[in-house]
């Protein structure tokens, strides 16, 4: 018999790649990690490992067992929501997983709704960035994500749903007295001898800003660097910076000021989930809480403006 919890190792290394990580996701040792894929090569009578060097990788027949694993999993969750649920009704914990911007303007509203709307279904929000956000779903540490499919260190294939909530403008957020607000718009290129505050490093608005930057022919001076927008919001406040941000993060509250770019850029939000994934009836009433949100004047189409181009980022190039 296949024991699910071996299942549940081997799948992980085939997402993150590592004995340390799957180790560190799963607050183990990688010694433990180690024993038990061992083991689960001995339940299998099959060669799952092989060394390279310091590292190990999945053989043909690991990848078999952790796609099928996988699967094996989600079928078996699946199983227990419809034991607690014969009547389809909503419940268990479902954990969204969406980035800061969307937070409060996404996440929060849909989880007050569900609270009313299904009493039983518990959504668990966890703070996640693009560059996270895939990961994590198909590691299945969460179950839905709020995320952009612009950001290109990801690949969204087949086994991904993908449902457009919209798009949303990048905006050049300035202090309120800073001579810029005097134009509709700004040329990025205008802004060349500013100091930037900037996310974290290889964020997607981090990267985003960077190169940005470089097709309008320099490289940002960067003065600070906060994972938390209130705070990178907070030193524009003072003056000492400018930023790139999506128009979701920047709320009223904010006494700052924000200009579209010359050349519109947006980025487009979307749910993700898992195809087949287990919960459905939940997970169904997560994804329709997220969509029936009202109306947020930055999720819109962008105005497309007579001899302006317009790009959405997965077409900006990467380096």
């Amino acid at each position: 018999m296949l024991n699910s919890g071996r299942l549940r190792l081997i799948s992980l290394l085939e997402t993150l790649g590592t004995v340390r990580a799957v180790a560190e996701t799963l607050h183990l040792s990688a010694s433990t990690v180690s024993q038990q894929l061992a083991v689960l090569e001995t339940e299998t009578r099959c060669r799952l490992l092989e060394r390279t060097g310091r590292k190990v990788r999945l053989t043909p027949a690991g990848r078999l067992l952790a796609r099928r694993g996988r699967e094996i999993l989600d079928r078996m969750a699946e199983a227990e929501a419809e034991l607690h649920a014969l009547n389809d009704e909503p419940i268990g914990t479902v954990r969204l997983g969406a980035f800061q911007s969307a937070i409060h303007t996404l996440a929060v509203p849909a989880a007050t709704r569900l609270a009313a709307t299904h009493p039983r279904l518990h959504l668990e929000l966890i703070e996640s960035e693009p560059h996270e956000s895939g990961p994590a779903l198909r590691s299945g540490e969460v179950d839905v994500v709020v995320t952009t499919t612009d950001y290109s260190g990801l690949s969204w294939g087949a086994d991904l749903e993908i449902i457009p909530l919209g798009t949303d403008p990048i905006v050049l957020v300035l202090p309120r007295d800073h001579p810029l607000t005097g134009r509709t718009t700004v040329n990025l290129a205008t802004c060349a001898e500013e100091t930037w505050a900037c996310d974290r490093p290889r964020s997607y608005m981090a990267e985003l800003t960077v190169r940005l930057c470089r097709e309008s022919g320099f490289e940002p001076r960067v003065a600070c660097r906060f994972s938390n927008y209130l705070m990178l919001l907070q030193h524009v406040e003072s003056g000492r910076s400018i930023a790139l941000l999506p128009a979701l993060a920047v709320t009223p509250d904010h006494a700052v000021a924000t200009r579209r770019l010359s050349t519109p850029v947006h980025r487009n939000v979307t749910i993700v989930v898992r195809r087949g994934t287990p919960q459905r009836a939940a997970v169904d009433a997560v994804v329709a809480a997220l969509r029936d949100h009202p109306e947020i004047p930055a999720l819109s189409a962008p105005v497309r403006r007579p001899g302006r181009e317009q790009h959405p980022l997965s077409q900006l190039p990467t380096a």
